[in-house]
């Protein structure tokens, strides 16, 4: 063998052994969000939210159809089908499926031109990548179409022709129906088409009262496509005993499957447009059901070398900012929550030197001077570390958000100090309001930085002194206004 023959061998070699690497290291799961769900249908935003969500990608919809006898598909434009296809390539995002969610409502058997309609939604997916299934329900043929002789009859023609239409061109349709695992089989067989097959939809058989491992094995890897892996609205995956998700893992890696899995519903009720938190938290446990890789916060949290019990008060104690802001299962959320938590823990390590100081400094110049030298060191370092947090927060925060995050800090006392005294003297002129809030935010900016709760409203209490000093140089008489105030306030029910 000639020297650029063994070359060439060994070049490709090398080539097969990467690709075959490559092959085995590829994840079998995938984890995606659907856009009509998360508020984004065709909107550009769905990527850059998919990725703060934790997803690897999304479920297009192809748009609304109502009285139209087309989708309302903003991506028919090739500009446009571009520039989605550029976004979603440029923050690692992934389309798994394109939705003709339409059809919830929309009777297959009543459109005539539902070949059209399927082309259309083809290619669409050919614009965005060649996303590997479409997304059908059945939702808006009606209850009665898997009885119904004549009906069913035409379902499955419709369904034989798009299937084949699917195949010609490369691509599956998966269906979603309220049939159980028996019925979607025999449906299959009766369409004849490989170019169809389930979407297996997770609520669906939870609904119904259906074991879903049993249904999954029944249905056989190959006939499913990609699944809405999750249930009705009420609570978390994670909270939902219906469905037992690491058993479902389970059933599918002894089945083989590999594919999408899609987050549809299965939010808290109590907050049911908070899109970040309720998809936030079902993609992040389907990661981790799932092992898949989540990614990490670009912020660190400053935790070795502290004790576990302690680390883990701090850090859900900074997560009551993260909650209300209603980011804390997102990427951006988790930065956030390292940049309060390390902050609880530097003003902690301050306030532990100052006291270590005090003692040492207190046997070697006396403790009157020892105390004053550690006290002014500890106010130094407050003071020179103080702004840091605020501007690490503006790299994922608002302005209105970050005042969020310090209210959270000091016991929302300004705005309820703010409102009990305007509430108090309905007369305040605006200049006056905006004195008090002036010295409550600076009051706030100093209760961040105390060391306990006591210290916190130790300060808002020095400041209430002085806006009620304030009042009075005004001419307000506030032993008057406060027992207005009382009797206002027990006229309506209402306690102080």
């Amino acid at each position: 063998m000639t020297d650029m023959k063994r070359t060439l061998v060994v070049a490709l070699l090398t080539t097969l052994m990467s690709a075959v690497a490559g092959a085995q290291e590829a994840p079998r799961y995938h984890v995606g969000v659907c856009d009509w769900m998360i508020l984004k249908r065709q909107k550009l935003g769905q990527f850059a939210l998919a990725r703060q969500l934790g997803a690897d990608g999304v479920e297009l919809d192809m748009g609304g159809l109502g009285q139209r006898t087309a989708f309302d598909n903003k991506l028919r434009d090739d500009a446009e089908a571009a520039r989605f296809r550029h976004v979603a390539d440029s923050l690692g995002m992934a389309i798994g499926a394109v939705a003709m969610s339409a059809f919830y409502g929309q009777d297959l058997t009543q459109r005539d031109n539902y070949l059209e309609l399927v082309t259309d939604c083809f290619d669409t997916m050919d614009r965005m990548g060649s996303a590997p299934v479409a997304f059908l329900p059945l939702g808006g043929c009606g209850s009665d179409w898997a009885t119904d002789r004549a009906k069913r009859s035409e379902v499955v023609r419709r369904l034989h022709a798009i299937g084949q239409a699917a195949a010609a061109r490369g691509k599956r349709v998966g269906i979603d129906t309220p049939l159980d695992a028996r019925g979607n089989l025999k449906l299959l067989k009766e369409v004849k088409s490989a170019g169809i097959a389930i979407f297996y939809k997770v609520q669906t058989a939870v609904e119904n009262h259906r074991d879903v491992p049993a249904e999954l094995r029944r249905l056989g890897a190959r006939n499913i496509c990609a699944i809405h892996a999750s249930s009705s609205d009420g609570r978390w995956l994670s909270a939902d005993s219906a469905v037992n998700m690491p058993l479902i893992r389970q059933t599918l890696d002894q089945m083989g499957w590999g594919g999408w899995l899609f987050v549809e519903r299965s939010r808290d009720t109590s907050m049911v447009k908070n899109v970040k938190m309720n998809y936030g938290a079902n993609v992040r446990y389907l990661k981790e059901v799932f092992s898949l890789p989540i990614e990490q916060p670009v912020v660190a949290l400053d935790s070795a070398g502290r004790p576990r019990d302690y680390v883990e008060t701090i850090v859900k104690r900074a997560q009551k900012a993260t909650d209300e802001l209603g980011i804390t299962y997102t990427l951006e959320g988790r930065n956030v929550l390292h940049i309060v938590s390390n902050r609880y823990f530097q003003l902690n390590d301050i306030y532990a030197e100052r006291d270590s100081l005090k003692e040492a400094w207190g046997k070697q110049m006396g403790s009157k001077d020892g105390r004053q030298r550690a006290e002014e060191r500890c106010d130094s370092r407050l003071y020179r570390t103080h702004f840091d947090m605020e501007a690490a927060l503006k790299m994922y925060l608002s302005d209105e958000q970050i005042e969020k995050v310090k209210d959270v800090m000091t016991f929302n006392v300004v705005k309820v100090t703010y409102e009990a005294q305007c509430d108090m003297i309905p007369t305040l002129k605006d200049k006056e309001k905006r004195q008090i809030m002036a010295w409550l935010k600076e009051a706030r900016e100093l209760a961040i930085d105390a060391e306990s709760s006591k210290k916190k409203h130790e300060v808002f209490g020095k400041y209430k002194g002085r806006i009620n000093n304030y009042l009075a140089r005004q001419g307000y008489d506030l032993t008057r206004e406060r027992e207005a105030w009382y009797e206002r306030v027990k006229a309506r029910g209402g306690r102080l």
